[in-house]
């Protein structure tokens, strides 16, 4: 019943299928198309009962509070579950941290013009008896906010489809070594990890399903000295399935994972993967990268661990933060509870190095 991409465009669907769309639109047609959630309010602005599957989710937002983007946290929950699926600051859920928004495009998740203030999501998120979907606005301000919560109403949905989950997590700064006394290749580059429990968490689940991507943020911390390289990305991904050693997956560094070779910068958007925020000089300031498994999803039947070396054997100490995605089996695994607001603030500096 869900579509899948174009290829399934064409058939025809059962009568019983219906489109559906639940919108901040005035109820008296005035154009005043948007709802007020106050400050400190959480505020459930979409509500489904029945089957059906939300087939995008567009928003946007006024709200004149600093780094609201990490402020206003987005939660949804399927099914009548006491715990939400998706439990993210609402900037990083549309692909992109650092309370930052960006024109970039990929195939799930979008900011579109106006400087990226257009958000998109077309992840297909099926339901078997009712969706809610809530906006907790932490912030210091009322928040103006538009949205279409767009999907398709069935008559029962296909017991093998599973729930769509998205986590954020945040490490502020990774454990690291100290680089005193060492060149740059000697603490970029050398060294063995032996305790892969100290790798960067982007997700775990048990259950079954499978896994679809994540956005990687990364604040690079390191002092930067004109003589030296400072790439923050030699970390390999590791992803654990199963319990099974046999099932592990390694990667090669933290660029090849996320699709793209040799410490780039260069910013540029593809349906799959991409690098919204490259850095400045020496690979300095933020940095944003996505990859998203939707040609090669990860499947998993009794649990998954997917995590990330912060620099090569864990040795950086930067700050990172990421959204993971999943399907899965419900009940899922709670959430550890999402930091406090002063904890998932974005640094300030150190600033990027401009470009000569």
């Amino acid at each position: 019943m869900i579509p899948n991409m174009m290829q399934n465009l064409a058939k025809l669907r059962p009568n019983s299928v219906k489109r559906r769309r639940l919108s901040s639109h005035h109820p008296e047609h005035k154009n005043f198309d948007f709802i007020v959630i106050k400050r400190k309010e959480c505020r459930t602005f979409a509500e489904i009962q029945g089957a059906g599957c939300i087939t995008h989710f567009w928003c946007t937002i006024d709200n004149t509070d600093q780094n609201y983007l990490r402020k206003l946290v987005l939660k949804v929950y399927w099914d009548g579950e006491e715990h939400p699926s998706i439990e993210v600051p609402i900037g990083d859920f549309f692909g992109m941290g650092h309370a930052m928004c960006k024109n970039y495009w990929s195939m799930p998740l979008a900011m579109s013009p106006k400087d990226g203030k257009g958000f998109n999501c077309w992840w297909p998120m099926p339901f078997g008896s009712s969706a809610k979907f809530v906006l907790d606005n932490q912030t210091k301000r009322s928040t103006v906010f538009y949205f279409y919560v767009d999907y398709e109403e069935y008559e029962q949905l296909n017991e093998d489809y599973g729930r769509f989950h998205a986590f954020w997590n945040r490490v502020n700064p990774c454990e690291g070594i100290s680089d005193e006394g060492m060149t740059s290749d000697e603490f970029l580059l050398q060294g063995t990890n032996t305790d892969f429990s100290k790798n960067y968490l982007l997700m775990e689940a048990e259950g079954k399903g499978h896994y679809v991507g994540c956005n990687l943020n990364i604040h690079n911390l390191r002092e930067q000295k004109e003589d030296r390289d400072n790439w923050p990305g030699e970390g390999d991904d590791m992803m654990f399935i199963d319990g099974d050693d046999d099932q592990t997956i390694f990667g090669t560094g933290t660029e090849d994972y996320f699709g793209t070779a040799w410490c780039p910068s260069k910013e540029f958007s593809t349906p799959f993967y991409g690098i919204i925020v490259g850095g400045g000089k020496y690979h300095s300031g933020k940095i944003t990268y996505y990859r998203y498994h939707i040609m090669d999803p990860v499947y998993f039947t009794k649990s998954i661990k997917v995590t990330i070396e912060h620099g090569h054997a864990n040795r950086r100490y930067d700050d990172y933060s990421s959204t993971a995605y999943w399907y899965q089996t419900e009940p899922h695994k709670q959430f550890p509870v999402l930091p406090l607001v002063e904890e998932r603030l974005p640094r300030n500096e150190p600033n990027e190095i401009a470009w000569d």
